[in-house]
């Protein structure tokens, strides 16, 4: 069903709210999702193949021009926009249980959240990881060393190869993140999935869950999803628009 008015009550209505987000919530902030029309892998297939772990570690190639395509990254000039400002709006009223984002672009963060507060299931670009020593450090300090002239820097604790702290193709999740992930969506009253095809496993698996556990499922999407017929309610259309309009409170007595 697609119905702004019924989003809005039932958005209105909710005490519990998880809030799933895919790469939709930032496009308006500039940074490209990535197999969309203007899609970071459908601009430059290179790019997807750098996302595969064994890629990655075999092929030093392959780490030189994930460096470089790192540097002139959207990311590092991008702000949170209206979508990010609204989840955090949620928090502000004391209705949100967590936001468990697909992204790692941070800005989740950077709109005013906690760490706590997000779970990033896919990890995040904003830190390194050695894939031997697991040494971990801000992505800044990695950069600056790319931009210094080293091509393919390693560890500089064990010399060991390193990558952003995301999970690549290949790559394991994180057991507690996930697990994390599946525990807030199963205590809340609804769960709002936002910007995400919701066709990737096992995160998309938080819809269904969530809704055997009674929640209420609002998507909020440009395009259909894997999950709409799950769905009590969809709206289409900018996310930057809509999600403001949605969190905010019009019951009497709700948060200002």
């Amino acid at each position: 069903m697609i119905d702004i008015d019924r989003a809005r009550q039932i958005v209105d209505a909710a005490e519990r709210i998880v809030v799933l987000t895919g790469a939709g919530i930032s496009t308006d902030s500039g940074i490209p999702d990535f197999r969309g029309p203007n899609g970071v892998w459908t601009r430059n297939p290179a790019a997807e193949k750098a996302a595969t772990l064994s890629h990655y570690l075999d092929d030093p190639r392959v780490r030189i021009l994930a460096w470089r395509n790192r540097i002139d990254h959207r990311m590092w000039s991008a702000d949170p926009n209206q979508g990010h400002a609204a989840v955090t709006e949620l928090r502000r009223q004391g209705r949100l249980v967590a936001v468990i984002t697909q992204n790692v672009d941070g800005l989740h963060q950077a709109a005013g959240l906690d760490d706590i507060d997000v779970i990033e299931v896919h990890g995040t670009s904003r830190f390194t990881i050695c894939w031997q020593c697991h040494d971990r450090r801000p992505m800044d300090e990695i950069l600056e060393r790319v931009r210094l002239g080293e091509q393919d820097p390693p560890c500089e604790r064990c010399g060991g190869i390193l990558k952003s702290d995301t999970i690549s193709f290949g790559q394991s999740l994180v057991p507690e993140v996930i697990d994390r992930a599946f525990e807030v969506a199963g205590r809340c009253d609804t769960l709002i999935a936002v910007g995400s095809t919701l066709q990737v496993y096992p995160v998309a698996g938080v819809v269904p869950h969530a809704a055997n556990h009674g929640a209420k499922i609002v998507i909020v999407n440009a395009e259909p999803t894997g999950m709409d017929d799950l769905a009590d309610v969809i709206v289409r259309g900018s996310i930057g628009e809509l999600l403001p309009d949605l969190v905010r409170r019009r019951r009497a007595g709700g948060p200002n």
